[in-house]
């Protein structure tokens, strides 16, 4: 059974960072994109970041330049690196396993392009 693992979360205060880690298991994931997604209280789900099996990372512009994603194919992890952190960030993040591959970054930033999902980390950012 496939099972993803989110860890890292908490409360930090605007300007600080804080590492997003991911554990999959179950199966190897070096083959396929592994994204994060976030949601606030009140607001639908939207895309963070990606990156697929061979390095390609997508990532959202509101997060573009603080937020680096990652990933560790040995250990069947991937990272969430946020800096400069803002009240806004503020969600519970998601991540998630998408078996497809496809070219471009559309297809990415979809959560029906994704097959499995973690149960979510909660970040909080205070001002």
């Amino acid at each position: 059974q496939v099972q993803l693992v989110e860890s890292g979360g908490g409360l930090v205060q605007a300007g600080g960072s804080l590492r997003l880690s991911c554990s999959a298991s179950g199966r190897t994931f070096s083959s396929y994109a592994m994204g994060w997604f976030r949601q606030a209280p009140g607001k639908e789900r939207e895309f963070v970041a990606a990156i697929r099996s061979g390095g390609y990372t997508y990532c959202a512009d509101s997060v573009k330049g603080r937020f680096t994603i990652s990933r560790d194919n040995a250990k069947n992890t991937v990272y969430l690196q946020m800096n400069s952190l803002k009240p806004e960030d503020t969600a519970v993040y998601y991540c998630a396993v998408s078996r497809g591959s496809v070219s471009g970054s559309a297809y990415y930033t979809r959560q029906v392009s994704y097959d499995y999902w973690g149960q979510g980390t909660q970040v909080t950012v205070s001002s």
